[in-house]
């Protein structure tokens, strides 16, 4: 139809005030990003008021200010591609400080930042070891990001809390209920102290969910009434054994096999969908029921796959469906249905559609392009993060991650057990994935097992 179709020239002059800006507010200038059709002479009834939900201010660079000092630890493939995107996203940013658990990851990364962008890392701040994490805070930076495997992730953010730095983390942020808890007390300690927590959950920073947001929270959909999220996919990757490699060694190589340090996939990689569903309502899970299964991994201890269905505060379901296999449908996207319509986003389109079908909202791709330089939300939620760290305005999104966070968690320890997992239960749970024995040498190997349904997890001893 003729009126569902977007004038780019009307939108242009309509835009023409929007640009750069270093303002940190709660309207954005993703909200022109729109195309509007079958929705005309329909009185929306708004789930929130503005101000009383976040909409972030998303330009394609931070805006300049005074000259911040970052430090990286993890310096893999995600730790390298973070520290590219904090250098994207702003001016007056100094890489000074480099940490991870093995030599060569710290000296591969240093050498590529010497040899991409003239940044020379002084080599008395590249340190290595588990504990590198603590050198890397105590090394004079006021920001540090942390992307390593994610096990390690609530430990480092404490640390670096209590030395008073600013943060970003790479999601997901736990792996158990008792990083889960050290999370949530350290996001209370950094919001005392007026710090700035950002996390990998990226959507939050990509404007055609954050402009999928704003129109639902303006009542697009209705009252929502349940969802489902998938991350159905491939296989990602895995590290075979080498010879000379200690146990642990092997394990944080192949880390995204192996449960006690990623989480399982359910937890690392469907906590993506999970969130956008839990941030949209702004519900957390009171219980969960699922199933899983090991069928094609050849390294590590996870599943392949999850089915979970969970119950929010407000007695919705949210069915929840990942799979890491090869040669299977593919589907990675999120739907929310309301009492007025629903939305659907896939690859980075966003469409709202009325009762009968008819679609009324559609995010323009094509507009964001012409209008914005910086499209990627890998950059732009770094961007953010700076722009609120010079502006002394405090953000905690790491409180809101773990609440997706936890419900990837109930979901994938009722997998696990075949048994019903609650919020009140699982948040309060002794459950702790630390190995007994952690170290760089041998350790015992025979507790890393794959879960039986059934048989119920052993919670850790108090104490």
């Amino acid at each position: 139809m003729e009126n569902n179709k977007f004038n780019r020239r009307n939108f242009l002059k309509s835009s023409a005030m929007v640009g750069l800006t270093a303002a940190v507010g709660t309207t954005g200038a993703a909200s022109v990003l729109t195309s509007c059709g079958g929705d005309k002479g329909v009185k929306l009834i708004p789930l929130k008021a503005p101000g009383e939900y976040y909409i972030p201010e998303l330009p394609d660079l931070a805006g300049d200010g005074q000259e911040l000092k970052v430090g990286l630890i993890g310096c893999g493939g995600r730790g390298s591609g973070a520290i590219y995107n904090c250098l994207a996203a702003a001016n007056g940013l100094r890489v000074i400080a480099l940490g991870d658990t093995f030599q060569s990851k710290v000296d591969e990364l240093r050498d590529k930042l010497k040899k991409d962008k003239g940044i020379d890392v002084p080599a008395e701040n590249c340190f290595v070891g588990l504990d590198a994490y603590k050198q890397v805070v105590d090394s004079g930076v006021d920001m540090i990001i942390d992307a390593t495997p994610p096990f390690f992730r609530p430990e480092h953010f404490k640390y670096a809390v209590e030395k008073g730095k600013h943060a970003f983390l790479e999601k997901p942020i736990c792996v158990d209920p008792a990083g889960y808890r050290t999370i949530m007390a350290a996001s209370k300690q950094a919001a005392a102290k007026n710090l700035c927590v950002v996390t990998g959950t990226q959507r939050h920073h990509q404007r055609s969910y954050v402009e999928s947001y704003k129109k639902i929270m303006e009542g697009a959909i209705g009252e929502i009434t349940g969802g489902i999220v998938y991350w159905n996919g491939g296989k990602l990757w895995h590290r075979s054994r080498e010879k000379g490699w200690s146990d642990a060694e092997w394990m944080i190589k192949d880390w995204v096999n192996w449960k006690w340090l990623s989480g399982d996939h359910i937890v690392e990689q469907h906590v993506h969908n999970i969130d956008v569903f839990t941030w949209f309502t702004g519900l957390k899970p009171v219980s969960a029921v699922g199933f899983g299964s090991r069928q094609r991994r050849v390294t590590g201890d996870q599943y392949d796959n999850f089915s979970v269905d969970f119950v929010m505060e407000n007695g919705i379901h949210l069915h929840s469906m990942c799979r890491q296999i090869d040669g299977c449908a593919n589907n990675v996207n999120e739907f929310i249905q309301g009492t007025k319509g629903s939305w659907y986003s896939n690859n980075g389109s966003a469409v709202i559609k009325d009762l009968a079908g008819n679609e009324v909202w559609k995010f323009d791709n094509e507009v964001e392009k012409e209008q914005y330089k910086q499209t990627d939300p890998y950059t732009l939620e770094h961007v953010n993060w700076i722009n609120h760290i010079r502006a002394k305005k405090s953000i905690m999104q790491s409180e809101e991650t773990a609440v997706a966070n936890m419900a990837a968690i109930m979901g994938r320890e009722s997998a696990y057990t075949g048994k019903e997992s609650t919020w009140e239960a699982m948040t309060a749970s002794t459950l702790d994935y630390t190995p007994k024995d952690l170290n760089l040498g041998k350790m015992d190997m025979s507790g890393f097992t794959v879960a039986i349904p059934g048989k119920p997890f052993i919670e850790k001893p108090k104490g």
